[in-house]
C-alpha cells in the first residue's frame, strides 16, 4: 500500500515542503509541492503546527494533496502507468491547478524552470543551440531569489507588472543588498521569462513592456592609465609568479581581451597573414573571431617568451599585489566583492560599495577596459571595436564611460584639424607630432 510523508530538507526561513511517495521497496519518488514553511512552524508528525491560521490552511492543503495523490496512484496502477519523480511532479501541479493536461504551468518559478529544463535545445545569443552555463546559472539564481521573495505565495507570470517589478527591485537592492547593475539584470531576466512564457499561451501583464530594466551608465570606470602601466613595468618584482602575472597584465592591456580569452593564448594563436604578424582567437563569451596585429609593444612584452598559463583566480590575486607594489594607491569610489556572514556559519559574497585604494580593485577586466579607454580618441573607434569586439559604439562608450559630449569633442577636434590643413599653418606639424607621440606609446 502506497504511503505519503512530507519532508523539509532545508533550514531556510522559507523551506520548500517535499512530498515523498513510497509505492514499494526501491520505489520512493520525491518532489517539491511548491509550498513553503518556516521550519520552526513544522510539527513532529510531518505536518505544519496549527498555531496560526496560515498553517491550518497549509495543513489542510497538504492533507487534500495526500488524498489526491493516493487516488492517482490507484488509477496509475489500473492503467499500468509508470510512477516516478516526473509522474509525481506532474500530478502535484495538476492538483494545484498549475497546469492542465494540455498547457504549461503559469507559475512564475515554473516558467523559469521551463527555460532551465530546455536549456540544451534553446537558441542562444550567438545564433547557436544551447544556453551557456552562465545563462543557466543566472536563471537558477533568479528562481532561488524569487522563491525566497514570494515566501508562501505562488506568484504567476501575469502578476509581473510595473508595481511587482518596483517592489522586487527594492527587495533586491535593500534586502539582498545587490548592486544596482546586478539587480537590473535580474529584472531584465524576469521580463525575458515572462515574454518566453507568452509564446506558450500563458497570460502576461499588459504592463510588461513598461517595466524598466535599462542598464545604468558605468559610473566607476576602472582602468590603468599609461603612467600607471609604466610604473607596473618598472616595479622590481622578486617573485617569479608575480613576474609572470605582470607579463599577462601588460599583454592584456595591449590586446584588449577578456581575462578568460587572454589567459588561454599560446603559440597557436600567433599567425603570419600576408606578411603581417597577428593574433587570432575566438572569444568565449561572444563567439566572435578577433584578429589583433602584433605591434612593437606586444613583441617587447613577450620577447623572452609567452607567460605560462595560470587560472583567472590566481591572475586576479597576483595583479592586486603587483599594483600594490607599484604604489597604485589612488583612492577610488567603487565596489569590491566581500564575503559577508549570514548567520549559522553561512557566508555569502556581495559587492560592497566604498572608497578603496585602486590596487585593491584590480581584476582581469582592467585589461580590456584599459585598452579601450587609453586608445579612445587616438585610434578610430571602429578599429578599437574590431579588437574589443563590442557590437556597437553605444556599448563601447558605455563600457568606458563616454557620452555624447565626447563625440562632440571628437567632431570639434576633427574640424579644427581640417581648418589647419586648409590654412596650411605651421601648427599642423605640432599636432601631428603630438598624435605620433601618442601612437608610439602603444606601439603603432
Amino acid at each position: 500500500m502506497a504511503t505519503i510523508k512530507y519532508q523539509l530538507l532545508s533550514e531556510n526561513e522559507t523551506a520548500p515542503i517535499y512530498l515523498r511517495l513510497s509505492v514499494k521497496r526501491g520505489l520512493s519518488p520525491r518532489a517539491k509541492t511548491g509550498l513553503h514553511i518556516n521550519p520552526k512552524d513544522w510539527g513532529t508528525k510531518s505536518f505544519p503546527k496549527t498555531n496560526i491560521d496560515a498553517n491550518k490552511k497549509l495543513k489542510s492543503d497538504l492533507q487534500k494533496l495526500e488524498t489526491y495523490i493516493l487516488d492517482e496512484v490507484n488509477n496509475a496502477n489500473t492503467k499500468g502507468e509508470t510512477i516516478n519523480t516526473a509522474w509525481l511532479k506532474h500530478y502535484i501541479d495538476l492538483h494545484f491547478g498549475r497546469i492542465t493536461e494540455t498547457t504549461q504551468s503559469d507559475l512564475l518559478t515554473d516558467a523559469i524552470q521551463s527555460i532551465i529544463d530546455e536549456a540544451p535545445t534553446r537558441k542562444n545569443g550567438k545564433g547557436g543551440i544551447g544556453l551557456s552555463k552562465s545563462r543557466i546559472n543566472a536563471y537558477n539564481s533568479l528562481k532561488n531569489i524569487l522563491t525566497d521573495y514570494q515566501k508562501q505565495n505562488s506568484f504567476k507570470v501575469k502578476d509581473v507588472n510595473v508595481k511587482f517589478a518596483k517592489d522586487f527591485l527594492k527587495y533586491l537592492l535593500n534586502t539582498k543588498k545587490y548592486q544596482k547593475s546586478y539587480a537590473l539584470k535580474k529584472i531584465a531576466d524576469l521580463k525575458t521569462v515572462c515574454n518566453d512564457a507568452s509564446f506558450y499561451g500563458i497570460e502576461t501583464s499588459t504592463q510588461l513592456k513598461k517595466i524598466d530594466s535599462t542598464k545604468t551608465k558605468n559610473e566607476n570606470i576602472l582602468y590603468l592609465n599609461p603612467k600607471e602601466l609604466q610604473a607596473i613595468e618598472e616595479v622590481i618584482l622578486l617573485n617569479d609568479a608575480l613576474k609572470n602575472a605582470r607579463k599577462w597584465l601588460l599583454l592584456g592591456c595591449n590586446l584588449g581581451q577578456r581575462g578568460g580569452d587572454l589567459l588561454q593564448l599560446d603559440e597557436t594563436n600567433f599567425k603570419n597573414l600576408n606578411n603581417l604578424e597577428v593574433i587570432q582567437l575566438k572569444q568565449q563569451k561572444t563567439g566572435k573571431n578577433v584578429t589583433i596585429p602584433v605591434l612593437e609593444k606586444t613583441k617587447e612584452i613577450i620577447k623572452s617568451g609567452l607567460p605560462y598559463k595560470i587560472s583567472i583566480q590566481k591572475f586576479n590575486q597576483h595583479i592586486k599585489e603587483i599594483c600594490k607594489l607599484a604604489e597604485i594607491n589612488e583612492l577610488i569610489k567603487d565596489s569590491k566583492i566581500t564575503v559577508i556572514e549570514k548567520g549559522k556559519g553561512n557566508k555569502e559574497k556581495r559587492k560592497i560599495s566604498g572608497i578603496y585604494p585602486k590596487w585593491e580593485l584590480m581584476a582581469s577586466h582592467v585589461c580590456r577596459r584599459s585598452f579601450c579607454t587609453n586608445l579612445y580618441g587616438i585610434l578610430p573607434t571602429p578599429l578599437i571595436m574590431s579588437i574589443s569586439a563590442h557590437s556597437s559604439e553605444k556599448m563601447l562608450l558605455n563600457y568606458i564611460g563616454k557620452d555624447s559630449l565626447d563625440f562632440a569633442q571628437q567632431i570639434a577636434d576633427f574640424y579644427t584639424l581640417q581648418a589647419l590643413k586648409n590654412k596650411k599653418e605651421p601648427q599642423l606639424n605640432v599636432i601631428k607630432k603630438r598624435i605620433k607621440s601618442k601612437l608610439e606609446k602603444y606601439g603603432f
